[in-house]
This record gives structure tokens, sequence and C-alpha cells, in this order.
């Protein structure tokens, strides 16, 4: 059996780590150029060098100040899915399920409702559910992204943010992503990139240098206690390649775009050069259609 296959063991499949062995068939390559203009059209007018610079800049209060860094995040979000799901479907998002896989403590609750969407956060981490004063009762779900406790096509648009990086089997999540959405519907999956200048997270760039686990024990050494995110248990490398042949092969999804997500629109064309883009990119937005 070709090892990059998937393959039973006591009934369960077993996931490799990278997408290109995920769906090891061949697969025609996607037109992204002519897609972009029309699945992203609208989002690409608002993504200009101004919003860069600020949400950018809101980044060095993730630790220490988490509101201030992720309200912003989550307006521009809102804002995103609303121009990609018009862009795909010809319809904002009133009326419309959002499911987000990995909504932590609820800040893009309000941002989504005041877009008209019925907003459902999915958070495997009950202390992350609780870490702000949101009320999410009765609509946050407690599940894992990689085994979502929702039927098949339950839901319109099935979002996830800075979450991939954080599963060992992203493409699993990414799978069941596509699984919980209806035939029509979208799913956008953006991630941070491990190559990238935020790949590291807290432990910064050591990580080019010293290796997940060499970043982290600096870390421990100069403020004395451990990084939130620990690379191999609660961090991974998650790479663009990857992303990119996971959403060309998946067999229910169109892949419509994929473009850096904090970038301006003139440096988009980063994701069609090879390697150039694990650098570069940063944070990389799959925008795929439900087939």
């Amino acid at each position: 059996m070709d090892p990059g296959a998937r393959r039973r063991v006591h009934g369960h499949h077993l996931y490799t780590a990278r997408a290109a062995d995920h769906y090891p068939r061949p697969v025609p390559r996607s037109p992204l150029r002519k897609r972009i203009s029309t699945a992203t059209a609208r989002f690409a007018r608002r993504a200009t060098l101004r919003r860069s610079v600020r949400l950018l800049g809101a980044f060095r209060f993730e630790q220490s100040d988490p509101d201030r860094f992720y309200r912003p995040l989550a307006r521009d979000s809102a804002e995103m899915i609303e121009d990609l799901h018009r862009g795909a479907t010809g319809t904002g998002l009133g009326g419309c399920t959002v499911l987000d896989v990995g909504g932590g403590p609820g800040y893009f609750a309000d941002a989504f409702r005041v877009a008209g969407a019925r907003y459902v956060p999915v958070e495997p981490d009950p202390s992350e559910m609780h870490a702000r004063e949101i009320d999410l009762t009765g609509v946050a779900i407690r599940g894992s992204g990689t085994a979502l406790p929702i039927r098949d096509g339950a839901v319109d648009v099935c979002f996830s943010s800075n979450v991939a990086e954080h599963v060992a089997e992203p493409w699993r999540m990414a799978d069941e992503m596509l699984r919980v959405t209806r035939p029509g519907g979208i799913v956008v999956l953006s991630y941070t990139l491990w190559w990238g200048p935020f790949g590291g997270h807290e432990t910064g760039r050591w990580h080019y240098l010293l290796g997940g686990e060499g970043a982290a024990r600096r870390y421990r050494r100069i403020h004395g206690h451990e990084p939130k995110n620990r690379f191999g248990t609660s961090l991974f490398a998650v790479h663009c390649r990857d992303g990119i042949a996971w959403a060309r092969s998946a067999p229910s999804g169109e892949l419509l775009a994929a473009f850096p997500r904090y970038h301006p629109r003139w440096a988009w064309w980063l994701v069609r050069v090879p390697m150039v883009r694990e650098v570069l990119v940063s944070n990389l937005v799959l925008v795929l259609r439900k087939a």
C-alpha cells in the first residue's frame, strides 16, 4: 500500500501530517488567478495597506491586552466573511448560520450578529470558553474541531481563524468543516504559517534557529514560565503548500481563492510562489465552496 495513503488500524483512520499525502491522487490545479477576481473582488477593495498596518499593529497586545487585539480582529473577520460570502453566493450573511471552529471566549460573536448572522462557536477547552465575560449561554458548543458534533450540511458558513496551527491533525479538522457545510455554502480556513514571522507565536522568531522546543526553553528562561503555546502539544508546524494541496484535493469542496490574510491586495501574488510563500505569506486564507 502506498505509505502516503490513509491506513486503517483497529477500524480507525490514521491521518498523515502532510495534506499532500492526505489525498495522494493527482488532481487538476485550480485556476486561482481567475477565481480570485470573482470570489474576493469585494474583499480586495478592503485589503489596503492601512488595514494591514492597523491589524498587524494590534498583534503586540495579544498577550497583554486581548480585548485590544481580538475585538478589531473580530470586526475585520466578520467583514471579510461577509465579502467572501457575497462573492461566492451573491448574498450577505443575514439569516445565515456561521459556525466558528475554535471560537474561544466569543470575541467574534457580536461582530457576526451585527452582520445578521446566527453565530455558533465550537471550542474544546472550557477554560478558553470562559476566559472573558462574554455570555454565550445557549449558543456555544463544547467539542473537538476534528470531530465536530454537528450534522452534515447544517451550516451556511464554516469559519476557523488561527486554529489549525494548534491542531495535531489540521486537515482532518478541515474535512470536518466541509462536512458540516451545506452544498453551496462556504468554508473559510485561516491559519498561521510555521515559517512566517508569527509561526512561533509568543516565542517569536527563535523557532527559526532553535526549533520549537529550543524556542520554548528560551522563553521559559527569560519569562520564568512556560509559553502559552507549546510546540508539539498546542502548537504545530503547518505550511502553505499543505493547505493548498488539501484544498485542491478535497472531494466535496471547490477552491475559490487562497490569499494572505493580513497583506494588502497588491501582495496577494506571494501565495503563488513556492518557498517564498512559506515565509512571507504569514497567514493563509483558503476559501472553498461546498459541492
